[in-house]
């Protein structure tokens, strides 16, 4: 068989078999029959969130296990195709056949990322919160840029977004802005963009055409869902009403439909100008309190609380996790993987997933030939 299938081969092999062992195969299939028998059960949907919750782990157990099985049938028949193609001499199917590993190549690489999205809420929709360091305008308009390119990354992946909260900047550019990206695994992929981002660029705002240094700070917390109870005192919460900034017609900006919840102990605040009406301001506020101080509690469990808590407050210099570089030449590099992009456009076109990627995996603490031993 020719090189190239012979590497792709070996590479989607690995790939299967690290698959296989972060699934815990033989566990998984146990589980997914005892999930398809009690979804049988008649008296299930007795107690309706019981039922949707048992169903969203059935459907997400087999989803991954039908996913890995249709992989291996698909480089299954590509393997056979390419080897009569060759018999036959037919270089054109061979070709074609080749180039449907590659993209079982890339799809494997994809799901193995995706397994590591295994933590108690990484399942679960996401609140991003985007904040202007220090420096007015400039801060400002990076901080809109990154808000431009997290919605250009959810827009890729069919993610619904919407708009919490937002102050805008007196010229230009946001002061701050939280949205809630909607989707599959929304919270696992975003959780590691928390920190402090750098932007170095010719200012487009400095007549001297002079290089500026910007900083914005990236918030993420876990939507809280119906399998998650949070139970707060009701004397622990301060509560302001204010007016909503920005657009919103006439309506919003002439009451004070904007409510802003402070947790008294952990200084936690959450805000919402979502909606015109106050009443369902302050209930979309604490189910964002909720969130915020539940994902709290998972930062202390993993011991990184307070890099967190220090990052969000000090947005500068020692706190930053990117760099991205459009002037005197062009780079984006993570500080915390070494990854680096060359192409700052398509970066801040959304272009983020090998970020993404490799911050997990290094969060998780594993890499694919250490997995790929396991396997073995």
């Amino acid at each position: 068989m020719r090189a190239d299938a012979e590497n792709l081969k070996t590479q989607i092999a690995e790939g299967l078999a690290l698959l296989r062992a972060h699934l815990n195969w033989d566990e998984a299939l146990r589980q997914l029959e005892e999930l398809n028998a009690k979804s049988e059960d008649p008296d299930l949907w007795a107690k309706a969130d019981a039922a949707q919750a048992l169903m969203r782990e059935r459907n997400r157990l087999a989803a991954q296990i039908e996913g890995v099985q249709a992989l291996e049938r698909n480089v299954a028949d590509a393997l056979e195709l390419i080897e009569l193609a060759e018999a036959e001499g037919d270089a054109a199917i061979a070709d074609a056949a080749v180039a449907d590993l590659k993209t079982y190549a890339a799809e494997v690489k994809h799901r193995e990322t995706e397994s590591l999205l295994s933590g108690e809420a990484d399942q679960n929709d996401a609140y991003l919160e985007v904040n202007a360091g220090a420096g007015g305008t400039e801060a400002q308009d990076w901080a809109e840029m990154l808000l431009r390119m997290y919605t250009r990354w959810a827009e890729k992946r069919g993610y619904k977004l919407t708009l919490t909260e937002q102050s805008d900047g007196e010229q230009a550019g946001i002061k701050s802005v939280t949205i809630q990206v909607s989707g599959p695994n929304a919270f696992g992929w975003l959780k590691t963009e928390t920190g402090v981002h750098r932007l170095v660029r010719i200012s487009p705002f400095d007549a001297a055409a002079r290089r500026q240094t910007s900083f914005a700070s990236v918030y993420v917390y876990p939507v809280i869902d119906d399998r998650i109870e949070i139970e707060i005192n009701p004397a622990d919460i301060k509560t302001d009403t204010f007016r909503a900034s920005g657009a919103g017609g006439q309506h919003v900006n002439k009451t004070e439909s904007g409510v802003r919840f402070t947790h008294i102990p952990t200084g936690v605040v959450a805000a919402s100008t979502q909606d015109r009406s106050q009443h369902k301001n302050r209930v979309i506020a604490m189910d964002m309190l909720k969130a915020r101080l539940y994902e709290l509690e998972l930062r202390k469990r993993e011991a990184i609380s307070d890099a967190v808590e220090a990052g969000k407050t000090d947005i500068g210099w020692g706190h930053q996790i990117r760099s991205y570089v459009l002037q005197p030449y062009q780079m984006v590099k993570d500080l915390r993987t070494g990854v680096e992009k060359g192409n700052p456009a398509a970066v801040l076109d959304g272009e983020i997933d090998d970020f993404m990627a490799a911050a997990l995996a290094q969060r998780v603490g594993t890499t694919r030939s250490e997995a790929s031993a396991k396997a073995d």
